[in-house]
């Protein structure tokens, strides 16, 4: 076993493996941008290297500032984690060219599997059963306009590099294939670097089986069964399980007897994971079809429930076959215990389309009750910034059969907490106690199409965070009047000083404007010479409050709002007729649809803005005439900068 790692990455999965490399006696290095100076996993690690300013392209993706970091404190080997330089097979061959050891597969397995369209090449002549659809180099739009008719709608159009759900989108008539296409390649462009998409036929009732394995240098591979990664959302994962409900002895057999052949066609070395989708229009059964999507070289985000039903560390059996060992069991070795599930928290707005949010982790109390794990790389006080990934930890639950295993998911995120920027934590929650979900009546559609029943309107929610926050500043405020009170201060010496409302004939009743996450609510405050009143929310809600420097965040069963005290001027975006067209997250924009003068209607793409490699198209809140364009592609922007500016027509 070699004696050093450096560990090129950051967050979460920096942290993991630490952790698995302190436990095994080694040294361990963290590589760290100028947004991470402070964060979890340089605290952890033995020794720090500074590799840049935080635009990834110029620190974590920049691989000769990481060998650069690796040389320079004689780190034998790096592991690359996931994302970033994880399937980068250059760097693979460049760590290889510098004597230090890759954790992972060789660059020619990365190679193979790297691209989606030689991997199923590929996999067809292993015999692995592949999507139907088009995988071939010609690349001009009218030709794969042609073979998505000839595959037949609806189908995918991916990117042939990378994966996440960027560069992928959804078509479902001939009309809407070419500016699918233009999307994707853009995308696709600025995520990977590499324009080539392919097509696939879209399964209509899909469910996302995966299958883990492991390879040594040897020549053995073996599977650790399946996890589930169906319920997704835009194509992102956000709570996985293993094993996959529903599945019977012989479809496993045949999925791991086909994931086996696939990581044997490339001479697969470490941990790897082989993607299917399978048909889920009627119950698995030992004959249900399932097609090859595309192999992930690197360790899985989910992999924690594989390790939670075998009992393995991957990080661990990673290290060791990178140094040379063979793997220490035989698939007949392996069997599962229990079931396990995993949920992704992440810093989003479940209230504004689910966009990244940014800020200062002022709560961070995650709860971990008997069989939870809580996997993280922030702390209270951390910031989550817009140059990575959002995720602010991954909650694991295990137990011995699948509704324990929910059940203990449902536990921990019911009493866990976060406040700062938003997070999902609520529809985390909603999705663990969905009797879709529990029943196993789900497939990759399922959040989309559960997702207006999943929390209650924001339209009924906002009014009570409103009330609440109302009352819980009222208490305060009666606090601090009574203590000026007791202390005979000088401040209230009239009884204008105290801003109480006070009038000579008794209390009155105010109807208070509140700013709610910048949407206006009356509450309603009765005002007494000796201070304010506010009646009780009168369904008995109960609410967690967070001070913030302008007023409080409320917090309801998971769901967060920012409210200020009294308003004082208008509010920016109020009213249904407003005319400029904002940003809606920090990001840059990609494009600019419209200039002046250009007549729009509601609902016309007027922008397209970029966060975190995937792209949001912003639209015309109004009919009318552009009459300010204040941005241009390329521009970086905050959330709610101007863009454009309609006048209302009429």
């Amino acid at each position: 076993m070699f004696d050093s790692l450096l560990v090129a990455n950051r967050g979460e999965i920096a942290c993991r493996v630490i952790r698995t490399a302190r436990r095994m006696g080694l040294r361990t290095i963290a590589v760290y941008s100028d947004a991470d100076e402070g964060a979890l996993h340089v605290m952890m690690a033995d020794e720090t290297v500074r590799i840049g300013p935080p635009p990834a392209p110029q620190s974590y993706l920049n691989a000769s500032a990481i060998l650069d970091a690796a040389k320079a404190t004689k780190a034998a080997a790096i592991h690359p984690g996931y994302g970033f330089l994880s399937e980068n097979a250059d760097f693979a061959d460049a760590c290889a060219a510098a004597g230090i050891v890759f954790v992972g597969p060789s660059a020619d397995a990365i190679r193979a599997m790297g691209l989606k369209d030689g991997a199923k090449a590929l996999m067809e002549k292993a015999g692995v059963p592949v999507v139907p659809g088009f995988h071939g180099d010609r690349q001009a739009a009218d030709f794969l306009k042609k073979k998505a008719y000839e595959t037949g709608y609806p189908v995918l159009i991916k990117a042939v590099a990378g994966g996440g759900g960027k560069g992928m989108r959804r078509v479902d008539k001939a009309i809407d294939f070419d500016e699918a296409l233009a999307g994707a390649v853009r995308e696709a462009e600025a995520a990977f670097g590499d324009p080539r998409v392919l097509i696939e036929k879209f399964v209509a009732a899909p469910r996302h089986i995966e299958v883990q394995v492991m390879g040594d240098t040897a020549g053995t591979v073996v599977h650790l069964f399946e996890r589930d990664c169906s319920l997704q959302r835009r194509h992102q994962k956000v709570i996985e399980e293993a094993p996959a409900p529903g599945m019977t002895p012989g479809l496993r057999a045949r999925m791991g007897e086909a994931a086996v052949k696939a990581a044997d066609a490339v001479r697969y070395t470490g941990a790897g994971t082989v993607e299917f989708i399978v048909d889920a229009s009627k119950p698995l059964h030992d004959e249900t079809p399932f097609y090859f999507m595309e192999m992930n070289t690197r360790l899985q985000v989910e992999h924690p429930v594989t390790e939670a039903i075998t009992g393995l560390d991957l990080v661990e059996l990673q290290l060791r076959v990178a140094a040379g060992e063979p793997l220490p069991f035989a698939q007949d070795d392996l069997a599962i215990d229990g079931h396990a599930v995993e949920a992704r928290l992440y810093a989003e707005d479940p209230d504004d389309g689910f966009l990244p949010s940014v800020g200062t982790l002022e709560v961070l109390a995650l709860a971990e009750p008997e069989g939870v794990r809580i996997d993280t790389g922030v702390r209270q006080g951390d910031a989550i910034t817009p140059f990575y990934d959002p995720m602010i930890a991954k909650i694991i639950a295990h137990g011995g059969d699948r509704d324990t295993a929910l059940d203990r998911l449902s536990g921990a995120l019911g009493t866990s907490s976060v406040a700062g920027p938003k997070s999902n934590l609520a529809v985390l929650k909603a999705l663990a106690d969905s009797e879709d979900f529990r029943q196993n009546r789900f497939n990759t559609g399922t959040i989309d199409k559960l997702l207006p029943s999943l929390l209650p309107p924001l339209a009924d929610i906002r009014p009570r965070a409103a009330r609440l926050a109302v009352g819980h500043l009222v208490v305060k405020e009666r606090a601090r009047l009574g203590a000026m009170v007791r202390a005979r201060s000088t401040e209230i010496a009239s009884p204008w000083d105290t801003g109480d409302g006070f009038q000579l004939s008794g209390r009155r009743v105010q109807q208070v404007p509140i700013n709610v996450d910048g949407a206006v609510e009356l509450v309603t405050v009765e005002w007494g010479a000796d201070g304010p009143y506010a009646g009780t929310e009168p369904d008995g809600t109960t609410a967690t409050f967070i001070e913030a420097d302008n007023g409080v965040h409320v917090l309801i069963e998971g769901r967060q709002f920012h409210v200020h005290p009294p308003l004082k001027g208008p509010i920016d975006g109020e009213g249904e007729g407003d005319g400029a067209v904002v940003s809606p997250m920090h990001g840059k924009v990609v494009e600019i649809a419209v200039s002046r003068g250009d007549i729009v209607t509601r609902g016309d793409k007027i922008a397209v803005v970029e966060a975190m490699k995937m792209e949001h198209t912003v639209a015309a809140p109004i009919d009318g005439v552009v009459t300010v364009v204040a941005a241009v592609a390329g521009d970086q922007v905050e959330q709610r900068a101007l863009l454009v500016t309609i006048e209302p027509s009429g």
